[in-house]
């Protein structure tokens, strides 16, 4: 048996980057469900052709949505928890948004976009988990949010999305303290520089070949997923770091 098998999960931000990655992650870990959320369905469409060859076993539910706006975050609960029979095993907040590019300064910032890049980064992991959180209360779950660097440090010219990571940061040590005594665990991690379409419009100065391919960061998002991470809660993780040595078991 595989270290996913028979659990259902929902992954945010999934056509493309990491999000994609981890979806064909579970899947070839035998995930017996996947909701995967993103704005653009042709990219899922696709995503899940490429699934249903390589993981057939696999119940693949699509679902087009925008994380910035409240009625679709309900939408998306709703679907996933119709479409795993009420129990939840995994949720994946990795879902963002970089906010106008170039980045502009906070002197210069758009109110409008600011407060955008807060909803997809940092009201809708809050909303995602508020509305999922009794599907995966009974049998215990692992919640999993995608942090950053920039949450950790505040860098010139990161703007929303920097302070959207600050602010996921300190959600997820709440959710965590409040999860403490349930079967429920949170964990978040930073997967480091990788080679996506947004980390590109972030740095298009930098090399990106110089950045990890975001497969090569998934087995930190399948250990957390799996039965083997049960005593792992309450901490932050790097994906590019040697974090198995780095755990804590509590």
């Amino acid at each position: 048996m595989k270290l996913l098998s028979d659990r259902f999960a929902l992954i945010t931000g999934a056509s493309q980057g990491l999000g994609r990655a981890l979806a064909l992650a579970y899947a070839s870990e035998d995930v017996r469900g996947l909701a995967l959320v993103a704005r653009g369905k042709e990219p899922l469409q696709k995503l899940k052709s490429e699934i249903d060859q390589i993981a057939p076993p696999t119940n693949v539910v699509i679902i087009q949505a925008d994380l910035g706006s409240i009625t679709d975050i309900e939408r998306v609960a709703a679907i996933t928890l119709e479409a795993c029979g009420g129990r939840l095993d995994i949720l994946v907040n990795n879902a963002s948004t970089l906010g106008p590019v170039p980045m502009p300064y906070l002197l210069d910032y758009p109110a409008d976009d600011f407060q955008q890049v807060l909803n997809v980064n940092l009201v809708a992991p809050f909303l995602l988990i508020q509305n999922l959180l009794a599907a995966m209360i009974d049998h215990g779950g692992s919640i999993i949010n995608v942090t950053s660097d920039a949450g950790r440090v505040g860098y010139p010219g990161w703007g929303a999305y920097g302070i959207s990571k600050f602010g996921l940061e300190g959600l997820s040590q709440t959710w965590a303290a409040e999860l403490a005594e349930t079967p429920v665990r949170v964990n978040w991690v930073d997967p480091g520089n990788m080679n996506t379409a947004m980390h590109r419009d972030a740095e298009p100065n930098e090399d990106p070949t110089a950045w990890t391919d975001p497969a090569a960061v998934t087995d930190i998002f399948v250990f957390l997923a799996s039965a083997a991470s049960q005593s792992v809660r309450g901490q932050r993780l790097e994906a590019q770091s040697n974090w198995r040595n780095a755990i804590t078991k509590g």
